[in-house]
């Protein structure tokens, strides 16, 4: 089987079954999915409060429990994001996609603009590719990966804010409160990734669903056992 160098599209010879996603990306990413469903929820809840419940607050631990479910999940976060990170130097070269996308190849920008015509349904053909199609590599890149890093860092932040000035955390962290100027901000700069990175979630599962049923390779097994196999041709 053929395949472009920098894009992954497959341009000729007999289809066979690839292995594209090593165990460690694909545990990653599933670790990942659980880590933002958690971290959504109690974020959410941190930034509106549930009603307060009667009694001595004393014997009520509610909103303790929702700040240390998402303090822990988000260390579990930046550890996977950190064990991702090395991967890409230790993994194979579809490990590094999502954090270099090939934004200077030609071929690349071809076939971006020819899957935005395919996804608004403007043409019948579809490409073959063993890794990400160009344009989810860019939703990947540009809403993911960095909506992710935007994240951590200033959820880094916002945590050591609670030790204050002259702590370890504040010494490694404090510079983005600097950065950003106001502790209010670095929180309005953290709500906002949220519901960016929450935007990329509900456009990346309506892509793998849709690219599933009518695409030309399987995407969503693909994260699952790893392999990338092929249709002879697109169902419709």
């Amino acid at each position: 089987m053929q395949v472009e160098r920098w894009t992954g599209r497959v341009v000729g010879g007999p289809l066979e079954d690839v292995y594209v996603y090593e165990a460690p990306v694909r545990i990653w990413h599933w670790v990942t999915v659980v880590c933002f469903v958690v971290l959504g929820v109690t974020g959410y809840l941190i930034g509106a409060p549930p009603p307060s419940i009667g009694g001595e607050a004393t014997f009520s631990f509610l909103f303790g429990w929702i700040r240390t479910i998402h303090f822990v999940t988000a260390m579990i976060l930046i550890v996977a994001f950190v064990v991702r990170i090395y991967w890409i130097f230790a993994g194979n070269h579809h490990a590094r996609e999502i954090f270099l996308p090939p934004l200077w190849s030609p071929a690349y920008w071809r076939g971006l603009f020819g899957d935005i015509r395919s996804y608004l349904f403007l043409t019948r053909h579809e490409e073959r590719w063993v890794g990400h199609n160009p344009l989810a590599l860019a939703g990947m890149f540009f809403l993911f990966t960095l909506g992710t890093i935007v994240l951590i860092v200033t959820g880094l932040g916002l945590y050591a804010q609670a030790y204050g000035w002259g702590s370890g955390w504040m010494n490694a962290f404090g510079w983005v409160t600097v950065l950003l100027g106001t502790p209010q901000a670095v929180r309005t700069v953290h709500h906002l990734a949220m519901w960016y990175v929450v935007l990329f979630t509900l456009i990346h599962m309506y892509m793998a669903i849709r690219q599933d049923i009518v695409g030309r390779s399987t995407i969503i097994s693909t994260m699952v056992n790893g392999i990338r196999m092929f249709k002879s041709e697109p169902r419709r």
